[in-house]
């Protein structure tokens, strides 16, 4: 009996790449996973090879994920949803981004993100809790000048994570964002992939990045940007908590229990 034995997973851009490790992954440990990819024939055939479901959908559009959360609801529920769509707009310049780039990164890294969450937490919470890991990536954490655009969806995505964790804790769904650097998928290719190899810089295997979010799911941990790098175990970054204001009479503190009778958490990490 696996640790997943008689739950159901989605998996969005589980055809290939990290999502396609994680579909494996989630299966191997008693899963019924459902692949969700905008690559119909390909997530078929993942699909297959796991003995899951496939479904072929636009996980930016919004229309989608009502039919996205009814094809697991007829797998049996929905337990661990694994939010992993991305693309990137391979654009350094800003000056030669174009709408149609901007619009299509948005939608797929951010709005999959952002839609997603919110279609699957009333299936969560109705199975008494669960485990959201949406797909980040070191430039979530760091500055990338290759694609700012890129970074700037992953840092939402790390922002978003963090913000919306306490909340969803209260339901019993934890959320963690998952932050790998340099990993061998298709959206290194061409001439970054050639470059990569001229200069011997070694990529992460995905299956590495699938036993982080394996990790997730099954620990108690929420609100996490979990770093992974090659060499080294998955480690949740340390945040550093910006400055407070001044209060006149208070020593420049926040009065004790203030957040929380504003309905708020304080920020996670160190």
């Amino acid at each position: 009996m696996g640790a997943l034995q008689g739950k159901v997973a989605l998996v969005t851009g589980g055809a290939s790449g990290i999502g396609l490790a994680s579909a494996r992954r989630l299966a191997a440990a008693g899963a019924s996973v459902l692949v969700v990819d905008a690559n119909g024939a390909a997530a078929r055939r993942a699909a297959e090879e796991i003995g899951g479901a496939a479904l072929q959908a636009d996980v930016g559009d919004a229309a989608a994920w009502p039919g996205i959360v009814e094809t697991a609801r007829g797998l049996g529920g929905l337990d661990i949803a694994h939010l992993n769509a991305g693309v990137t707009t391979g654009e350094v310049d800003v000056e030669k981004l174009t709408d149609e780039q901007y619009r299509r990164i948005m939608s797929v890294n951010v709005d999959g993100i952002v839609f997603g969450t919110r279609a699957v937490v009333p299936e969560l919470a109705a199975h008494g809790g669960g485990a959201i890991v949406a797909t980040s990536s070191m430039a979530g954490v760091i500055a990338f000048p290759g694609d700012p655009v890129y970074t700037l969806t992953k840092h939402a995505v790390v922002g978003f994570v963090r913000a919306v964790a306490p909340r969803l804790a209260e339901r019993h769904i934890t959320i963690n964002a998952i932050c790998p650097g340099l990993v061998d998928t298709p959206l290194i290719d061409g001439e970054i992939r050639d470059t990569l190899a001229g200069t011997g810089f070694p990529l992460i295997a995905p299956d590495t990045v699938a036993e982080a979010v394996m990790g997730c799911v099954l620990g108690a941990d929420t609100g996490q940007a979990v770093v992974v790098q090659l060499g080294r175990e998955p480690m949740a970054y340390r945040f550093h908590n910006p400055p407070g204001p001044r209060l006149p009479g208070a020593e420049g503190r926040i009065p004790p229990g203030w957040l929380a009778d504003q309905g708020r958490s304080a920020p996670s990490g160190g």
